[in-house]
């Protein structure tokens, strides 16, 4: 009797598994499917980014190489191809054209490339602050004061890596400009901040001294008081 008893159990859990499978079988074999798929799917696409990746840094590799040797209307190409690449390659790509037109005397142009990638909220942050950096560097000789501190006066904090290129350079920019009391302002900063890198430090000093010579007073910090 027992043996029949087992049987029957059996016959019943039979019975049940195959009523599940028969409800939710397809549901099963469809969320499988899908894992397949989209596995299959997301390593493709890891795999064609990385295609791509190392193509765009070929190409912006060959155009650095003809940028160095002045050929830049045939780096100026390659960039353009870098326009729709993946990753920081079409703001690298930017901001080299940008340094070929200033190379070349086209700075007008430089300019507006340079002030478009710091404006851009699609690029990195670093990469935004470089091409604003650059745009200021060549500010400095064609705009007024005010014009080179909308680029970077942002980046003079005391926590921003940058904050040594740019209050030197709006000191300059000041001093240019007759803008002295600010010219002081941002020397003072640089004179305060412990991390001023030794080549910037110096060049500011001869720009207090110069400022001091204009301005008449006794003796210019550089000169020393040897006799």
């Amino acid at each position: 009797m027992s043996d029949i008893f087992r049987e029957v159990d059996e016959d019943i859990r039979q019975e049940k598994y195959r009523r599940l499978w028969d409800r939710f079988g397809p549901w099963v074999i469809g969320v499988a499917v899908l894992i397949v798929v989209g596995t299959g799917g997301y390593r493709g696409w890891l795999y064609w980014e990385e295609q791509q990746s190392q193509s765009a840094g070929d190409t912006f590799f060959d155009a650095v190489q003809l940028s160095e040797e002045g050929k830049y209307e045939e780096a100026a190409a390659l960039y353009g191809e870098l326009e729709g690449a993946i990753g920081s390659y079409p703001a690298l790509a930017q901001l080299r054209r940008a340094t070929d037109l200033a190379n070349s005397g086209e700075t007008e142009a430089a300019l507006t490339v340079f002030d478009a990638v710091s404006r851009d909220s699609a690029h990195l942050e670093g990469v935004r602050n470089v091409a604003a950096l650059r745009a200021a560097y060549l500010a400095v000789d064609q705009e007024d004061y005010a014009a080179v501190a909308d680029r970077i006066e942002r980046l003079t904090e005391a926590s921003d890596p940058y904050r040594s290129a740019a209050r030197e350079l709006l000191a300059l920019s000041a001093w240019k400009n007759g803008e002295i009391a600010s010219a002081q302002q941002w020397i003072t900063a640089l004179e305060e901040d412990a991390e001023t890198p030794g080549d910037v430090s110096r060049r500011v000093s001869i720009l207090k001294d110069l400022i001091r010579s204009s301005n008449g007073d006794v003796q210019a910090d550089s000169e020393g008081t040897d006799q």
